[in-house]
């Protein structure tokens, strides 16, 4: 089983930046591809970015491209996701996530566990 908890959340004007973090515990956390989702008041979660076990392959949902960056240290067993030039359309509860999945890997149902959230709000 893994735990995660997210941090790096908080408000930000639009066109900034904000650096989100996720740790894991456990002592399997390479087994697992990462993601990040997000949800907005009164809107269902939505994919963000996806990173493979080892790092060499991400994909991101398509609002976000260009704008934001998934990473991670399987060493540090942490994702993380640098986000930059902020739109306040991007104003969510931000949510990481791990699967043992290979494939797919955009859907909230792919992924076996999740952490508490963490807000952004990007002011215009």
């Amino acid at each position: 089983q893994v735990q995660l908890v997210e941090s790096g959340g908080g408000l930000v004007q639009a066109g900034g930046s904000l650096r989100l973090s996720c740790v894991a515990s456990g002592r399997t956390f390479s087994s697992y591809a990462m993601g990040w989702f997000r949800q907005a008041p009164g809107k269902e979660r939505e994919f963000v970015a996806v990173i493979s076990r080892n790092g060499d392959y991400t994909y991101y949902v398509e609002s976000v491209k260009g704008r934001f960056t998934i990473s991670r240290n399987n060493a540090e067993t942490t994702v993380s996701l640098q986000m930059t030039s902020l739109k306040p359309e991007d104003t969510a509860v931000y949510y990481c996530a791990a699967t043992y999945a290979s494939r797919g890997l955009t859907a909230s149902a792919d992924y076996d566990y999740w952490g508490q959230g963490t807000q952004v709000t990007v002011s215009s």
